[in-house]
């Protein structure tokens, strides 16, 4: 046993950041009127009948006396994504309420929006407890969401990853679960039903990447359009292009490397529609899923791309394919009801 009198503060900290927390807001309104707020992992819950919630703050804190004297307080447990808000609470000398909308609750305490939960209490006990004060809150109204919680561990956020689920599946070999199996079939299955959306508008899949590589940044030469095609294992000729332009949905002007390609209208709505298309592909292919499951397998997946792109060639990265004028930041603004166009 060690003697607790002999304790390293810095290993005792790193030790008790083995238990994994939730984060919590802590926010009050000052005898003064002013609001006062800080981010808290040490939330728990204290009783059911009374209900009751318990946190504590440390004794050098600049809020200490504000939250002493306050007669109720609020707790919001932050939701995966709010990282920012815990950040924005966490810094001294600082409007910690900065760029936020906040609703008013019990005793005018001011109230965080998009939580996980939040109670609003009364101050009901102020106990020591060493070098922190322990704050006990009789609930005097609660409520909730469907939002994953955000989780604090080791020192640094996280977000809880569910268990996978029980699918059923006809195992035809060993290594059907390696991982570029299973991302190349999501990634076919995926595209089925935008390779369908092409073929309803008399293109093929080579048409629909030469759209999309426009898509990423209007105004490129045949040369860098086909390049970029090529990365996705397909070879744009000339006669791709030109079908295209026939359809009247680009132009092929004068310039170097075969000529510059630009969008037309008709071509600019085309690619809009397509995207939609992608957006409905997308929303059946994680159906069932939160949104911060999403969030998750677009993070993870992130991962696996930053862990595999050692070597891969200069005209990948980012800056080659994504410009300034492209049609996914004006998507992006579109009403969320926008639908496919016939």
């Amino acid at each position: 046993m060690h003697n607790t009198t002999s304790f390293d503060s810095k290993q005792f900290r790193k030790a008790l950041g083995a238990f994994a927390t939730g984060v919590t807001v802590v926010t009050t309104r000052g005898a003064d009127g002013e609001d006062a707020g800080l981010t808290a992992n040490s939330f728990n819950s204290a009783s059911l009948a009374p209900p009751m919630v318990l946190w504590s703050l440390d004794k050098k804190s600049s809020n200490l006396a504000t939250f002493m004297e306050a007669d109720h307080f609020a707790v919001h447990i932050l939701a995966a994504g709010q990282e920012a808000v815990s950040n924005q609470f966490a810094k001294s000398g600082a409007d910690r309420f900065a760029g936020l909308q906040v609703e008013r609750g019990a005793g005018h305490v001011p109230l965080l929006g998009d939580c996980a939960a939040r109670f609003q209490c009364r101050t009901a006990y102020r106990y020591e407890g060493g070098d922190h004060i322990i704050f006990v809150g009789e609930v005097l109204s609660f409520d909730s969401t469907d939002h994953a919680p955000l989780v604090f561990h080791g020192g640094r956020y996280g977000r809880i990853q569910p268990p996978p689920a029980e699918v059923a599946t006809c195992r035809a070999a060993d290594d059907d679960d390696f991982l570029g199996f299973m991302l190349r079939r999501a990634y076919a299955q995926l595209m089925m039903p935008l390779l369908a959306d092409v073929q309803r508008r008399g293109l093929n899949d080579l048409h629909r990447s030469i759209l999309t590589v426009l898509s990423m940044g209007d105004g490129r030469s045949v040369a860098e359009v086909s390049r970029l095609v090529e990365l996705g294992g397909h070879l744009a000729s000339e006669e791709h292009f030109q079908d295209l332009a026939t359809q009247g949905l680009i132009t092929i002007g004068p310039g170097e490397d075969g000529g510059m390609v630009r969008f037309t209208d008709a071509g600019r709505r085309c690619a809009s529609d397509h995207m939609v298309a992608k957006r409905v592909a997308e929303a059946d292919a994680t159906r069932g899923f939160s949104r911060d499951e999403v969030q998750l397998l677009k993070n993870l997946l992130q991962r696996v791309i930053g862990n595999t792109g050692a070597g891969v060639p200069d005209f990948w990265r980012k800056e080659n394919f994504w410009r300034e004028n492209n049609l996914w930041s004006t998507l992006a603004k579109a009403p969320e009801n926008a639908g496919v166009q016939p």
